[in-house]
């Protein structure tokens, strides 16, 4: 069964930094593209960014963290990461990460019908 749990959300000051954590089960990180998706009240689903390894090493961002956020993938640990820094108020929001079939596109999407997703974790940027 596969599963996808997010972890390291919370409250942080502009500026500020933080590290998301999926944690992946039942899936092959080899084989799935992971990505990260946010969603602000009142906003739809954003696609933030994606990596997969598969046929090479590939991954997007959206326009809006590109050069704030770095996404990387543990294998062995079957952890993928979201490295966010100089966060901004709207950064703020529940952040998903979900596995689907490669390639990473940009804009980041994933399928609705093939698509895994966790549960969230929120993360809000507020003085």
């Amino acid at each position: 069964q596969m599963q996808l749990e997010e972890s390291g959300g919370g409250l942080v000051q502009p500026g500020g930094s933080l590290r998301l954590s999926c944690t992946t089960s039942g899936l092959t990180l080899d084989y799935y593209a992971i990505g990260w998706f946010r969603q602000a009240p009142g906003k739809e689903r954003e696609g933030v960014s994606c990596i997969s390894s598969r046929g090479g090493d590939t991954v997007t961002y959206s326009d809006s963290v590109k050069g704030r956020f770095t996404i990387s993938s543990d294998n062995a640990k079957k952890t993928v990461y979201l490295q966010m820094d100089s966060l901004k108020p709207e950064d703020t929001g529940t952040y998903y990460c979900a596995a689907d079939f490669p390639p990473c596109l940009t804009p980041v999407r994933f399928s609705n019908w093939t698509s895994f997703w966790g549960q969230g974790t929120q993360v809000t940027v507020s003085s």
